[in-house]
């Protein structure tokens, strides 16, 4: 029997980040987690922050003596520590960019270090579908061009910052050989996700419940997929295992596309809520700068190929969780 891997996962106190714990512990894994609990819960964890495999560190891994002793005997990094949610990046564009890039650059330069001294260590990057900016095409592959819109629109700093933690993952790759996957994210919801930035579903199924009008921004034909968390989890570990998905990027989620008006509906449907559906502007939401995407839709040939990804969850299905047994 194999020693069980010893894992690293930043922002493990979040919303992905603790399934992925969760996963990682079930599977036999020593787990450490570094959070500075700036969005991610320590309540996420309670379950298993008394497990004998699980340390848990309240930390800022823009600290460099800090990665020197997370990383001092590891197996395995998944780097999920970041700036989350749009209205965050909307209202805080410098916090944002920092916390994206800086803590990247010292965890690259730690694995490479450690390469250099004959410890090759796998690396995953969790960046997003926002890296594809305002790409015009219907669908997105991996190798699609990134569009951002100017500099002068705070909103594109999110995705421009998270390109950047990519491209450098990849020269690590390429100059280092240094074993590193990413995983853009699209829309990833399921249980312990709060709207409290932004998040669209939680914040519908919360207001649909309490009978509240649900907020839908400008006139709700914007497309996204929604993928659940425990089949992004999955295949983030499956990646990590997978030798071909080293020196690569992977969209991961649902290809399932909805308009955030149809969202709205079938939320209210599935509660029975006698909530009803408002509009709201962006600007009156986030600022008057603000740009939205109109579709977010992802090709996921390259990870059904590599894994032979296949999600259990559809959207119904989703809905139904996050609203609960009760309805």
């Amino acid at each position: 029997m194999n020693p069980p891997k010893k894992c690293l996962v930043t922002g493990g106190a979040g919303f992905i980040g603790s399934h992925l714990v969760e996963l990682l512990l079930a599977r036999g894994n020593l787990v450490t987690v570094v959070d500075d609990e700036s969005t991610g819960r320590r309540q996420n964890l309670a379950r298993f922050l008394d497990h004998p495999q699980l340390r848990y560190v309240a930390g800022d891994v823009g600290r460099w003596s800090l990665i020197e002793e997370v990383t001092d005997d590891v197996d395995e990094v998944y780097h999920l520590a970041a700036a989350v949610g749009v209205a965050l990046i909307a209202s805080r564009p410098i916090e944002s960019i920092e916390r994206n890039i800086y803590p990247t650059e010292l965890l690259l330069k730690a694995l490479r270090m450690k390469a250099a001294a004959g410890k090759s260590i796998p690396f995953f990057l969790a960046s997003t579908s926002e890296v594809y900016g305002k790409n015009p095409k219907s669908v997105w592959t991996e190798d699609d061009d990134l569009v951002f819109g100017p500099t002068t629109r705070a909103r594109w700093s999110y995705g421009a910052s998270k390109a950047i933690d990519e491209f450098l993952a990849l020269a690590c790759w390429r100059e280092n050989r240094l074993p590193v996957v990413i995983g853009r994210f699209f829309n990833v919801v399921g249980p312990r996700q709060t709207g409290a930035n932004g998040m669209v579903l939680p914040r519908f199924v919360d207001a649909a419940l309490a009978n509240r009008p649900l907020i839908v921004h400008d006139d709700g034909n914007q497309v996204r997929c929604f993928a659940h968390v425990n089949d992004v989890v999955e295949s983030v570990v499956r990646l990590m295992d997978c030798p071909s998905a080293f020196g690569r990027a992977f969209n991961i989620g649902s290809d399932e596309p909805v308009s955030i008006l149809e969202l709205a509906t079938r939320v209210v449907q599935v509660t029975g809520s006698r909530s009803k559906i408002e509009f709201q502007s962006y600007a009156e939401a986030y600022d008057e700068d603000f740009e939205d995407i109109r579709r977010r839709v992802p090709d996921l040939s390259r990870i059904r190929r590599t894994i032979s990804y296949s999600p259990a969850y559809d959207l119904d299905a989703i809905i139904r969780e996050l609203v609960g047994p009760s309805r």
